[in-house]
Protein backbone atom coordinates (compact mmCIF):
# COMPACT_ATOMS: atom_id res chain seq x y z
CA UNK A 1 0.00 0.00 0.00
CA UNK A 2 1.73 3.64 -0.46
CA UNK A 3 0.56 6.23 1.95
CA UNK A 4 0.94 9.75 0.82
CA UNK A 5 0.41 12.19 2.86
CA UNK A 6 -1.79 15.09 0.86
CA UNK A 7 -5.17 17.78 1.09
CA UNK A 8 -8.94 16.54 1.65
CA UNK A 9 -11.29 19.71 0.75
CA UNK A 10 -13.71 20.40 3.68
CA UNK A 11 -15.60 23.55 4.12
CA UNK A 12 -18.35 24.94 2.42
CA UNK A 13 -18.59 26.54 -1.39
CA UNK A 14 -16.24 29.32 -2.30
CA UNK A 15 -15.07 28.89 1.53
CA UNK A 16 -12.85 25.96 1.32
CA UNK A 17 -10.82 24.35 4.11
CA UNK A 18 -8.55 22.07 3.56
CA UNK A 19 -6.87 19.06 6.16
CA UNK A 20 -3.82 17.77 5.84
CA UNK A 21 -4.53 13.58 6.22
CA UNK A 22 -2.72 10.64 5.45
CA UNK A 23 -3.97 7.97 3.12
CA UNK A 24 -4.11 5.28 0.83
CA UNK A 25 -2.68 6.92 -2.40
CA UNK A 26 -5.41 5.10 -4.70
CA UNK A 27 -8.44 6.08 -2.55
CA UNK A 28 -9.88 9.48 -4.16
CA UNK A 29 -9.46 12.98 -2.68
CA UNK A 30 -12.43 13.17 -0.20
CA UNK A 31 -13.39 9.60 0.37
CA UNK A 32 -13.37 9.47 3.96
CA UNK A 33 -10.78 6.61 3.80
CA UNK A 34 -7.91 8.39 6.18
CA UNK A 35 -5.45 6.94 8.48
CA UNK A 36 -4.91 9.95 10.26
CA UNK A 37 -5.08 13.72 10.34
CA UNK A 38 -1.73 15.71 10.85
CA UNK A 39 -2.48 19.55 9.60
CA UNK A 40 -4.71 21.92 8.60
CA UNK A 41 -4.54 24.36 5.84
CA UNK A 42 -7.39 27.59 5.61
CA UNK A 43 -6.48 29.17 1.86
CA UNK A 44 -8.54 32.52 3.48
CA UNK A 45 -6.14 33.36 6.00
CA UNK A 46 -4.00 36.02 4.74
CA UNK A 47 -0.18 34.59 3.28
CA UNK A 48 1.45 36.02 6.96
CA UNK A 49 -0.49 34.45 9.19
CA UNK A 50 0.10 31.82 11.22
CA UNK A 51 -3.18 30.21 11.00
CA UNK A 52 -3.16 29.70 7.30
CA UNK A 53 -0.93 26.16 7.68
CA UNK A 54 -0.99 24.06 11.03
CA UNK A 55 1.45 20.96 10.98
CA UNK A 56 1.50 18.49 13.81
CA UNK A 57 5.67 18.03 13.13
CA UNK A 58 6.10 14.97 15.47
CA UNK A 59 2.97 12.76 13.31
CA UNK A 60 4.41 13.77 10.17
CA UNK A 61 8.04 12.94 10.90
CA UNK A 62 6.90 8.96 12.53
CA UNK A 63 4.83 9.08 8.92
CA UNK A 64 7.51 9.55 7.01
CA UNK A 65 9.81 7.41 8.77
CA UNK A 66 7.05 4.83 8.08
CA UNK A 67 7.39 5.63 4.48
CA UNK A 68 4.58 8.47 3.82
CA UNK A 69 5.32 11.05 0.45
CA UNK A 70 3.63 14.06 0.74
CA UNK A 71 2.11 15.44 -2.13
CA UNK A 72 3.91 18.53 -4.13
CA UNK A 73 1.98 20.96 -2.12
CA UNK A 74 1.92 19.32 1.30
CA UNK A 75 5.87 18.96 0.31
CA UNK A 76 5.80 23.50 -0.10
CA UNK A 77 4.40 23.88 3.79
CA UNK A 78 6.80 21.37 5.02
CA UNK A 79 9.81 22.79 3.61
CA UNK A 80 8.35 26.49 4.55
CA UNK A 81 8.94 25.15 7.89
CA UNK A 82 11.96 23.82 7.77
CA UNK A 83 11.07 19.79 7.99
CA UNK A 84 12.65 19.07 4.55
CA UNK A 85 14.73 20.51 2.21
CA UNK A 86 13.56 22.75 -0.72
CA UNK A 87 13.03 21.61 -3.92
CA UNK A 88 15.52 23.12 -6.33
CA UNK A 89 12.76 24.87 -9.01
CA UNK A 90 13.45 22.76 -12.66
CA UNK A 91 14.54 24.35 -15.34
CA UNK A 92 11.30 25.66 -17.55
CA UNK A 93 10.63 24.74 -21.01
CA UNK A 94 9.14 26.88 -23.64
CA UNK A 95 5.47 25.26 -23.29
CA UNK A 96 4.95 28.25 -21.08
CA UNK A 97 5.66 30.91 -23.85
CA UNK A 98 3.52 31.50 -26.88
CA UNK A 99 3.35 29.20 -29.99
CA UNK A 100 5.07 30.69 -33.45
CA UNK A 101 1.80 30.96 -34.57
CA UNK A 102 -0.03 32.58 -31.64
CA UNK A 103 3.21 35.26 -32.23
CA UNK A 104 2.36 35.56 -35.62
CA UNK A 105 -1.11 36.24 -35.27
CA UNK A 106 -0.64 38.81 -32.43
CA UNK A 107 2.09 40.56 -35.08
CA UNK A 108 0.20 40.66 -38.03
CA UNK A 109 -2.87 42.02 -36.12
CA UNK A 110 -0.40 45.01 -34.75
CA UNK A 111 0.44 45.66 -38.24
CA UNK A 112 -3.02 45.82 -39.38
CA UNK A 113 -3.86 48.14 -36.55
CA UNK A 114 -0.82 50.44 -37.62
CA UNK A 115 -1.59 49.97 -40.97
CA UNK A 116 -5.39 51.51 -40.39
CA UNK A 117 -4.84 54.34 -37.92
CA UNK A 118 -2.21 55.64 -40.51
CA UNK A 119 -4.84 55.52 -43.24
CA UNK A 120 -7.29 57.16 -40.86
CA UNK A 121 -4.70 60.17 -40.07
CA UNK A 122 -4.27 60.55 -43.83
CA UNK A 123 -7.70 61.05 -44.25
CA UNK A 124 -8.20 63.14 -41.08
CA UNK A 125 -5.48 65.26 -43.29
CA UNK A 126 -6.87 65.66 -46.41
CA UNK A 127 -10.55 66.03 -45.03
CA UNK A 128 -9.24 69.85 -43.67
CA UNK A 129 -9.61 72.78 -45.38
CA UNK A 130 -6.50 74.81 -46.42
CA UNK A 131 -5.83 77.52 -43.98
CA UNK A 132 -7.21 80.78 -45.11
CA UNK A 133 -4.03 82.86 -43.04
CA UNK A 134 -1.88 83.22 -45.84
CA UNK A 135 -4.60 84.99 -48.47
CA UNK A 136 -5.57 87.01 -45.83
CA UNK A 137 -1.91 87.81 -45.04
CA UNK A 138 -1.87 88.66 -49.26
CA UNK A 139 -4.57 91.10 -48.96
CA UNK A 140 -3.59 92.96 -46.05
CA UNK A 141 0.32 92.74 -47.07
CA UNK A 142 -0.09 95.85 -49.43
CA UNK A 143 -1.68 98.10 -46.96
CA UNK A 144 0.30 97.17 -44.38
CA UNK A 145 3.25 98.09 -46.82
CA UNK A 146 1.70 101.51 -47.49
CA UNK A 147 1.59 101.97 -43.64
CA UNK A 148 5.13 101.03 -43.19
CA UNK A 149 6.31 103.44 -46.03
CA UNK A 150 4.73 106.45 -44.78
CA UNK A 151 6.04 108.92 -42.60
CA UNK A 152 4.76 107.96 -38.78
CA UNK A 153 3.93 111.65 -37.25
CA UNK A 154 2.96 111.73 -34.01
CA UNK A 155 0.20 113.23 -32.54
CA UNK A 156 0.60 115.36 -29.21
CA UNK A 157 -2.71 115.98 -27.85
CA UNK A 158 -3.85 120.13 -28.20
CA UNK A 159 -3.58 121.64 -24.62
CA UNK A 160 -6.19 124.15 -24.74
CA UNK A 161 -5.92 127.43 -23.01
CA UNK A 162 -8.52 128.68 -20.83
CA UNK A 163 -9.88 131.82 -22.82
CA UNK A 164 -10.05 135.30 -20.49
CA UNK A 165 -12.93 136.08 -18.90
CA UNK A 166 -15.31 139.03 -19.47
CA UNK A 167 -16.88 140.71 -17.55
CA UNK A 168 -20.63 140.31 -18.39
CA UNK A 169 -21.57 143.88 -18.29
CA UNK A 170 -19.06 144.47 -21.15
CA UNK A 171 -20.16 141.68 -23.16
CA UNK A 172 -23.70 143.05 -22.97
CA UNK A 173 -22.37 146.57 -24.12
CA UNK A 174 -20.81 145.34 -27.08
CA UNK A 175 -22.68 145.69 -30.21
CA UNK A 176 -23.27 142.83 -32.27
CA UNK A 177 -21.14 142.54 -35.90
CA UNK A 178 -22.97 143.22 -38.71
CA UNK A 179 -23.56 141.06 -41.74
CA UNK A 180 -23.68 143.10 -44.80
CA UNK A 181 -26.74 141.82 -47.05
CA UNK A 182 -25.02 141.03 -50.48
CA UNK A 183 -26.45 141.90 -53.40
CA UNK A 184 -27.56 139.92 -56.34
CA UNK A 185 -24.44 140.09 -58.76
CA UNK A 186 -26.36 140.67 -61.68
CA UNK A 187 -30.35 141.63 -62.18
CA UNK A 188 -32.06 139.89 -64.80
CA UNK A 189 -32.77 141.13 -68.02
CA UNK A 190 -36.16 142.22 -68.37
CA UNK A 191 -38.11 140.74 -71.52
CA UNK A 192 -39.70 143.43 -73.61
CA UNK A 193 -42.53 142.29 -75.53
CA UNK A 194 -42.31 143.03 -79.14
CA UNK A 195 -45.30 143.62 -80.98
CA UNK A 196 -45.58 141.79 -84.40
CA UNK A 197 -45.82 143.94 -87.09
CA UNK A 198 -48.27 144.15 -89.59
Amino acid sequence: MAVAIRLTRRGTKKRPYYHIIVADSRNARDSGNILDTVGKYDPMQPKDSGKRVTLLEDKIKDWMAKGARPSDRVYKFLANAGMVAKKAIPVQTKQHLQSEKTLMRIKDKQEKLAKIAEEKAAAEAAAQPEPVVEEVVEEVAPEIAAEESAPVVEETPAVEEPAPEVAPEVAAEEPAPEVAEEAPAEAPAEEVAVAPAE
